[in-house]
């Protein structure tokens, strides 16, 4: 009973500052948000791939990524993105591709100010600071994503040379695609981490974001399978929206995401203040 009472109390803090606090406008910003960050940041992350010499780069990325969305959210989407990133680039250091990594850091920004809102906390850090820390996270997930999508690269080419000189391994060959999903799945749990601990003000441990994280990877997968059900058997977007289908699609799903994501982190600042609240009331 307890039990109870404590999770409708958490629960209820969390979706009443939801509410009270733009969490429903806050989600629109973050969505847009990512939306006009991914672009300019798979551009980024390309041109540094093959500034590297690892031209594979793009297609990887972009597979890793769209791995993790619905098939009917996903495909038109990922066309565009491998239509954007077809042209080749090899200007890593040019104004253009390093603007491109400022704009994608905007999609940092809003992150950092939708977790700002659902933990409760004011920013004191120089604008300065902020910026570079949001450029390093550009510049981390780019590095990440290239040495993910090289070891995609690497591991089939590796995995079928053994497979012919060592046959015990050949029934074993198809678990590559459950691979995929397991390192985008680590991938996506890693980030949440990262971004849950460092970009809001404040000091958090890892036991303080762990059930936002739960949540929101839970959250979207269930949200996404809704939307992607709910594409597939009642909406046409396309008689709807015509040419804009694809990015109207993308745009509410994005939506989705971000208010489970916010409001994981507004599950994080509930428990948290029930806790302090149990701590104060057993001391009093």
């Amino acid at each position: 009973m307890r039990g109870l009472k404590a999770t409708r109390r958490i629960v209820g803090d969390a979706l009443g500052h939801f509410n009270t606090d733009d969490g429903w406008a806050m989600a629109s910003h973050v969505a847009i948000s990512a939306l006009m960050a991914l672009f300019p940041f798979l551009i980024f992350a390309t041109a540094l791939a093959s500034f590297l010499g690892a031209d594979a780069f793009s297609q990887q990325a972009v597979d890793l990524i769209f791995d993790t969305w619905p098939k009917e959210v996903a495909e038109p989407i990922a066309q565009e993105v491998h239509n954007v990133l077809g042209v080749r680039r090899s200007d890593v250091l040019t104004v253009g591709v390093v603007l491109a990594g400022v704009f994608a850091s905007n999609g940092v920004e809003a992150l950092r100010l939708s977790l700002n809102r659902a933990y409760r906390v004011s920013e004191r850090r120089s604008i300065f600071r902020l910026r570079a820390q949001s450029l390093f996270f550009v510049l981390v997930a780019t590095l990440g994503f290239l040495a993910i999508s090289l070891l995609l690269v690497i591991a089939p080419v590796a995995l079928r040379i053994a497979a012919n000189n060592l046959e015990w391994i050949a029934p074993y060959v198809g678990t590559i695609t459950f691979w995929r999903y397991v390192i985008a799945l680590t991938v996506l749990v890693l980030a949440l981490i990262s971004v849950h601990l460092w970009l809001p003000a404040g000091r958090r441990n890892l036991w303080d974001v762990l059930p936002g994280v739960t949540f929101t990877v839970l959250g979207s997968f269930i949200g996404s399978s809704l939307f992607a059900t709910y594409l597939g058997r009642f909406s046409n977007y396309a008689s709807t929206y015509a040419g804009l289908a694809s990015i109207m699609i993308a745009v509410v799903f994005l939506y989705i995401i971000s208010a489970v994501f916010i409001l994981g982190g507004e599950l994080n600042a509930s428990i948290k203040r029930y806790r302090e609240a149990r701590a104060v009331a057993g001391t009093g």
